[in-house]
This record gives C-alpha cells, sequence and structure tokens, in this order.
C-alpha cells in the first residue's frame, strides 16, 4: 500500500503570511504613547470613599458583625478557634489593612 501523501498547502507563502503579521504589530508599536501609572484619577473618588468607608463606621460595623458571628458560634455550644481568631483578624485588617495596602501600591506605581 503506497503511503499516504499529505496534500500541498494552498495559500500565501510564508513570506506574506509573515508580513501580514509583523505590519500591523510595527504600525501600533509606532503610534503607541507613553502610560502614566500614577497619573490617572478615573477612580479616585470611588477608592476615597470606600476607604473612607472602611476606617470609618463601615469598619466598625464589619468588626462588630464579625465578632456577633463568633459569639453565636460560642453560644451553640461548639468551640473553635476560629470563632475568636477571625473576629480579631477582621478587626486587625479593617484597622490597618487599609492603610498599609494604600502605602504598597503606592509605593510600587
Amino acid at each position: 500500500m503506497p503511503a499516504l501523501a499529505l496534500p500541498r498547502r494552498l495559500g500565501a507563502p510564508r513570506l506574506t503570511y509573515a508580513a501580514s503579521l509583523v505590519i500591523p504589530v510595527a504600525v501600533a508599536a509606532l503610534a503607541a504613547s507613553a502610560a502614566y501609572a500614577g497619573a490617572d484619577t478615573t477612580f479616585a473618588p470611588a477608592l476615597t470613599k470606600f476607604t473612607d468607608f472602611l476606617e470609618g463606621s463601615g469598619g466598625k460595623i464589619i468588626t462588630v458583625l464579625s465578632l456577633a458571628g463568633g459569639l453565636i458560634g460560642l453560644a451553640s455550644g461548639r468551640f473553635t478557634l476560629s470563632q475568636i481568631a477571625v473576629p480579631v483578624g477582621v478587626g486587625i485588617g479593617v484597622g490597618t489593612g487599609v492603610p498599609i495596602v494604600t502605602s504598597v501600591v503606592t509605593a510600587v506605581i
């Protein structure tokens, strides 16, 4: 039985195919402008509002709700360390996490 021959590829030669990829990439690279990460203030009002919420009464409400959930778990009769650790972690995270994240993001950008 003779070996099966693969069909010849029809279409553009390799050089034309490569040129059809390289030319649009080159045009896009030449037309691109510099991007400045710290200059954009599109989401600054939302970030300020959310940060103020977490650092103010919103953070306190979240911490109290987490503590209430831990106390309800303790009242149900089963004790796990997470019922105490989670509210403490939430309180620390809400109280100090926002300034830490903000300073890290500002330092990176």
